[in-house]
């Protein structure tokens, strides 16, 4: 039987390092992506700073599992240069933290704006982000985020195909699909499953729009779960809580528990063993 490694997006629980490690420990996790820490966003680490988090994560007994930066979080109109800079410094931090993966993103058109007309410049950008990933031994991986131009299925396959390298995978996101009105299963799921290298568990409902604890929407997650046992996927399932709205009145570490157990559920019921 294939084993997944769960992992949490432990940012949602607190700023604070040994905090968020505290709740995942609590909930058996041994893996969290690094974003925010100590009130810096991860590429604004420095070095002696990710020395520190890299001890004390190895200390705990906790793995890092990727560098969830912002990388192409950004709109297509600004230069480019930064996006070059920020790059080099997800190397850095992805070396320093022991992993191989930095999430990025695939830009933020300009408002009105044709998005055929913008594919040129997209493709340029994540092709040189990918040549300096290969360069540097990591994986570049794509999260199919909201108001990008990678927000549907058929664009993140046409970026994946252009780019065409093993360090540039698919960070498969359920719930930024079922924002975007993609069916994440049934649609997005047959056309992506050869490039997927990573799962972020979010689930989501159409109407409203919300984010909601795996199971509760429209994210065909349990299906996706047996999906990935079919295919003895061993990779990573990274919770992206995102339970504001639907928790409002709750603690941070109570929604990303809440978002961590339904999970497990999920997991059990797809037969899927996690470590």
């Amino acid at each position: 039987m294939s084993t997944v490694k769960l992992t949490c997006f432990a940012d949602e629980i607190s700023g604070d390092l040994e905090e968020q490690l505290d709740v995942l420990a609590q909930e058996g996790l041994t893996h969290l992506e690094i974003r925010n820490v100590w009130g810096k966003n991860v590429l604004e680490l420095n070095e002696e700073e990710l020395v520190q988090i890299r001890k004390t994560v190895d200390e705990r007994g906790f793995a890092v599992s990727s560098v969830a930066s912002p990388i192409g979080k950004y709109p297509l109109a600004e230069d480019f240069a930064p996006q070059l800079e920020a790059m080099h410094r997800a190397v850095r931090a992805a070396q320093a933290l022991g992993t191989p993966y930095i999430r990025i993103f695939s830009y933020h058109p300009p408002e009105g704006k044709d998005l055929d007309a913008c594919r040129e410049e997209v493709m340029s950008r994540l092709s040189q982000l990918t040549k300096i990933a290969e360069m540097h031994g990591v994986i570049l991986i794509l999260e199919n985020d909201n108001k990008l131009y990678g927000s549907k299925d058929e664009r993140c396959l046409d970026i994946l195909q252009h780019c065409s390298s093993p360090s540039l995978r698919l960070a498969f996101d359920p719930g930024n699909f079922v924002m975007n009105d993609v069916k994440p299963v049934e649609e997005a799921y047959p056309k992506l499953s050869e490039y997927i290298d990573y799962v972020h568990v979010k689930d989501a409902k159409s109407a409203p729009h919300q984010f909601v604890p795996a199971g509760k929407g429209e994210g065909q997650i349990e299906q996706l779960f047996v999906n990935l046992r079919e295919r003895a996927y061993t990779g990573y399932l990274s919770v992206e809580p995102h339970l504001h709205h639907y928790l409002p009145h709750a603690s941070n570490p109570k929604r990303v528990v809440t978002a961590i157990r339904a999970v497990q559920d999920l997991l059990s019921r797809a037969e899927l063993a996690w470590k």
